[in-house]
C-alpha cells in the first residue's frame, strides 16, 4: 500500500473542507434559523426521551451517526439546541447507527449523502446571488452542508486504504491469546482504526474480514467494535474545533458517553459476550464463536482457497466454503447484535445522567473569560406548555432582568474597547459586541412572542397592564443594546480614521462612561427588586439630567478646542459621535426605568 506526502496533503485539505463547511453551515443556520427551526427542535427535544428518539430517527434516515453528531454540534453552535438537549440526541444517534448496521447486514444498502453535495451547491448558487438576505443565508447554509459532506467523503477516501489491504493487520493474530490484555489491545486498535479511516462502518468491515479469515476470535472482534464506538466520536470533536464553548462541550459529552459505556461493558465483558453468543446460537444462524475453531482445524492452504474469490470445483472445498459462509453470517449477526445491545443498554443507563454530563462537561471545558459563557437560549422562558398565565409573567420578569444585565455587560465591553490598542484584541472584542447585539435582537423577539402568547391566556386586568409594561421595557432594553453597538461602531470609525484623542477628550469620555455606569447599576438594582416604588426613578432622572448637561458642556468645549487647533475637526466629529451616542444610551436607560416604575412587575 502506497501512501505519499501528496496523499497526506489531500487528507489535510479534506479536513479543511470539512471544517470550513461546518463553519459556513453554522453561520448560515444562525441567520436562517429564526423561530421555526428553533421551535421544531425544541418540540423534538422537549425531554431526554424525545431527544433520544430524534437522534435515532435522524441517524436511521441519513444512515450516518457521524453526520448526525456533526449537525447536532452545529445546532449547538448556532444556539438552536442546549447542551442537555444535544446530549440526548447524540445518545439516540448511537442507537440509530446500529439500525444502519442492520440495514447493511440484511439488505446491503446504504445512502451516500455526499453524492448530493454538488447538486446542492448548484441549487444554492442562485440563492447566494439573490438580493434578499434570507435567501443568501439559505444559500450559505446549503453550501456549508454540501462542503461538510464532501469533506467527510474526501476524508474517508484520502486515508490509508486498510479495508482493501487487511493483510497489513495479519500480524495482530499473535496478540489474541493474552486474555483480558488482548481485549484492551483490540479495543485500542478499533479506536485507532476508526480515527484513521473516519468511518465506523468501514472499521466494522475490516473487523469482519479479520474475523472471517480466522486472525482474531469473535470476542476480540467485539472488543474492536467497542473501540469503534470511541473512535467515531473524533468526527464531532473535529467539527467542534472552530465552534463555540457549548459546541465543544457537546462533542466532549459524546466522547464521555461512549467511554463510560465501554467501561461498564469491559467490566461485564465475558457474561455479556456469552449472552450474545447464546442468543445468536439459539435464535440466529449459528454460534459466532465456532469460526475460530472451524478455521483452526483446516490446513492454511485450504483456508486460502476457500476464502479467495477463485471458482472452486472440488465438492469438499465447496462444502467447506458454504460452511465458512454460514459461520461468517453468524459472526456478522453476532457483531451487529452485540453493537445494538451495547448501545441500547448504554442509552437506557446513561439517559438518567444527562444533567451530570452537563455539569462534568461545563467543569472540564471552562470559558476563558466570563463573556464566553454567554448562552444563546433564554434562561427562564421555555417552549413547553404554560402552567398558568399569571405565573408565566413571573418567568418573563426574570428573563427581562437577565436581558438588562446582559446589556450592562455589553456596555462594559464597549468601555474596554474604547481603550484597546492591540488591533487583534480590538477586533475580537468588537465581534463579541456584535454577537451580543445579535443575541439581544433574538431575545427581544422571543420574549415579545412569549408575552404575546401569555396575553392570549386568561389574565387579570392587572396582569394585562403588567404585560403591556413588560413589552415596552423589552423594546427599550433592546434599544440599549443597539446603542452600545453604535458606540462600538463609533470607536471603530475613530480607529479606522487613525484619530488619536487628547488626554482631555479621553477624560471627558471616561466621565460620561462613569455616569452611564451609575445609571446602569441603578437600572439593574430596580429590575432585581421584588417591589418597586415611584421614588426608585428619581436617581435615574438626576443622572439623566447630569448626562444631558455634561453633553452640552462637551459640545461647547469641543467647538472651542477645534477653533484653538487643539485637535483636527475630524477628530472632533469622531469624539462628538461617541458623546452623542452616550447621551442617547442614557435616554434609553431612563425609558426602561419609566416603563418599570409605571407599575411594579
Amino acid at each position: 500500500m502506497d501512501y505519499s506526502f501528496f496523499d497526506f496533503l489531500t487528507l489535510v485539505g479534506s479536513l479543511g473542507m470539512f471544517l470550513y463547511g461546518m463553519k459556513i453551515m453554522s453561520e448560515g443556520l444562525q441567520k436562517v434559523a429564526g423561530d421555526k427551526l428553533r421551535n421544531i427542535l425544541s418540540v423534538m427535544t422537549t425531554n431526554r426521551f424525545t431527544g433520544v428518539l430524534t437522534g435515532v430517527l435522524i441517524t436511521a434516515l441519513i444512515q450516518s451517526s457521524s453526520a448526525t453528531t456533526v449537525m447536532v454540534v452545529s445546532f449547538v453552535n448556532a444556539g438552536l439546541l442546549t447542551l442537555a438537549q444535544s446530549i440526548s440526541v447524540i445518545m439516540g444517534a448511537n442507537v440509530g447507527t446500529t439500525v444502519t448496521a442492520w440495514i447493511i447486514s440484511l439488505f446491503g444498502f446504504k445512502v451516500d449523502i455526499s453524492v448530493f453535495a454538488l447538486p446542492l451547491i448548484g441549487l444554492s448558487l442562485p440563492l447566494i446571488f439573490s438580493g434578499k438576505s434570507k435567501r443568501k443565508s439559505w444559500g450559505e447554509f446549503l453550501i456549508g452542508f454540501a462542503f461538510l459532506f464532501m469533506g467527510l467523503a474526501y476524508l474517508k477516501d484520502s486515508v490509508p486504504d486498510l479495508q482493501s489491504n487487511p493483510q497489513i493487520l495479519a500480524f495482530l493474530q499473535s496478540y489474541t491469546s493474552m486474555g483480558y490484555a488482548s481485549l484492551l489491545i483490540f479495543l485500542l486498535l478499533g479506536t485507532i482504526l476508526t480515527i484513521i479511516v473516519q468511518s465506523s462502518s468501514a472499521t466494522l468491515a475490516i473487523t469482519l474480514i479479520m474475523c472471517s479469515k480466522g486472525w482474531i476470535p469473535f470476542e476480540m472482534a467485539a472488543a474492536m467494535v467497542l473501540g469503534e464506538n470511541i473512535g467515531t466520536t473524533i468526527t464531532a470533536n473535529l467539527a467542534a474545533i472552530s465552534a463555540n464553548i457549548s459546541a465543544r462541550r457537546a462533542a466532549l459529552a459524546h466522547l464521555m458517553f461512549n467511554i463510560f459505556g465501554v467501561v461498564w461493558v469491559m467490566i461485564l465483558f465475558y457474561p455479556f459476550i456469552n449472552m450474545i453468543g447464546w442468543i445468536v446460537t439459539n435464535y440466529g444462524p449459528g454460534d459466532p464463536n465456532a469460526m475460530t475453531d472451524f478455521l483452526a482445524t483446516l490446513d492454511p492452504q485450504i483456508v486460502a482457497l476457500i476464502t479467495s474469490n477463485a471458482e472452486l470445483t472440488d465438492p469438499n472445498l465447496i462444502a467447506l466454503q458454504k460452511q465458512l459462509l454460514s459461520l461468517q453470517i453468524s459472526v456478522s449477526y453476532g457483531l451487529s447484535l452485540f453493537h445494538t445491545f451495547f448501545n441500547i443498554i448504554n442509552v437506557c443507563l446513561m439517559i438518567w445522567f444527562v444533567n451530570l454530563y452537563v455539569k462534568i462537561c461545563s467543569a472540564l471545558i471552562k470559558p476563558k473569560n466570563v463573556n464566553d459563557e454567554e448562552e444563546f437560549q433564554l434562561k427562564f422562558i421555555t417552549s413547553s406548555m404554560l402552567s398558568t398565565s399569571e405565573l408565566s409573567l413571573v418567568q418573563a420578569k426574570n428573563e427581562i432582568t437577565v436581558f438588562g444585565e446582559r446589556t450592562y455587560r455589553m456596555f462594559g465591553m464597549v468601555r474596554e474597547l474604547y481603550y484597546e490598542k492591540n488591533e487583534e484584541k480590538f477586533l475580537k472584542l468588537y465581534s463579541r459586541i456584535e454577537k451580543y447585539e445579535s443575541i439581544s435582537d433574538r431575545m427581544e423577539v422571543e420574549i415579545a412572542n412569549y408575552l404575546t402568547y401569555v396575553g392570549e391566556g386568561r389574565l387579570s386586568s392587572e396582569g394585562k397592564e403588567e404585560l403591556r409594561i413588560m413589552l415596552r421595557a423589552v423594546t427599550e432594553i433592546e434599544s440599549i443594546a443597539d446603542s452600545c453597538n453604535n458606540l462600538a461602531r463609533g470607536i471603530r470609525r475613530r480607529n479606522e480614521g487613525k484619530s488619536v484623542f487628547t488626554e482631555e477628550q479621553n477624560h471627558r469620555t471616561e466621565h460620561m462612561f462613569s455616569l452611564l455606569e451609575k445609571a446602569f447599576i441603578h437600572m439593574i438594582e430596580v429590575l432585581n427588586k421584588p417591589e418597586v416604588t415611584h421614588d426608585d426613578i428619581n436617581p435615574s432622572y438626576n443622572l439623566e439630567n447630569e448626562i444631558n448637561n455634561y453633553r452640552n458642556q462637551i459640545k461647547l468645549h469641543n467647538m472651542e478646542d477645534v477653533n484653538d487647533k487643539k485637535y483636527q475637526y475630524q477628530d472632533g466629529v469622531y469624539f462628538m459621535d461617541i458623546i452623542s451616542e452616550c447621551e442617547k444610551l442614557g435616554d434609553y436607560i431612563v425609558n426602561v426605568m419609566q416603563a418599570v416604575v409605571e407599575k411594579k412587575f
